[in-house]
């Protein structure tokens, strides 16, 4: 990791995404878990179509209890690894109803017990649910922390013990999606909008790239 100024990077970031939120629809901890699942390697447009119509019938644990998984799966079928997270949200959903009574659990520890919930789906709803100090690494934190030199662990697990080390706690969940916002927008996977970027002059990988020169 190089030395950046890590509340300069998060205030230049935050004038330059003053609407950075979570971009998932949801209005339970539970629509978040369950949009949070199908998030996984599809977009957040894609799955708040997708629960669009899906919380207009489905929205509580128990409704998903008793369905069938093929019926949730041809519900869900257009995120991909449908079998999968139609599987984890059901499994999920029985545990919520049979172990935490109908509630979704508001920590760490517990969430983790939940099929198809690892620690970046934890972090979300922790963060944005239950409005704790979190930050969930997905694929746009993990590269643009990389990139930028805030973090250079491997593993995601990895990524976020670096970003909690090192960005004050009560911005963590402020963190989190100023860094998606930011790969979604301007440090885009395969071609870095850097012409664009507002932080070029504490990037570690445009000074990298272009020696720091505009």
């Amino acid at each position: 990791m190089i030395n950046l100024n890590v509340n300069r990077v998060i205030e230049m970031l935050q004038k330059r995404y003053p609407d950075a939120k979570c971009e998932l629809q949801y209005s339970t901890p539970f629509e978040l878990m369950v949009a949070t699942i199908l998030s996984a390697q599809c977009t957040d447009v894609r799955v708040n179509i997708i629960t669009s119509d899906l919380f207009k019938t489905y929205s509580e644990p128990c409704d998903f209890t008793a369905m069938e998984q093929e019926k949730l799966e041809g519900l869900i079928k257009s995120c991909g690894f449908y079998k999968n997270k139609a599987k984890n949200i059901i499994g999920a959903a029985n545990m919520i109803v049979h172990t935490y009574g109908g509630k979704v659990p508001d920590t760490m520890k517990e969430l983790l017990k939940l099929p198809g919930v690892g620690r970046k789906t934890a972090n979300v709803i922790l963060s944005n649910a239950f409005f704790k100090d979190a930050i969930a690494v997905d694929t746009h934190v993990f590269r643009v922390s990389k990139r930028i030199g805030l973090a250079d662990a491997d593993n995601p697990d990895g990524v976020e013990r670096q970003l909690m080390e090192i960005i004050p706690k009560e911005k963590w969940s402020l963190a989190h999606h100023l860094l998606i916002f930011h790969g979604r927008r301007t440090c885009k996977a395969r071609k870095p909008l850097c012409d664009e970027c507002t932080i070029q002059g504490e990037c570690k990988y445009y000074n990298s790239v272009y020696g720091g020169k505009s």
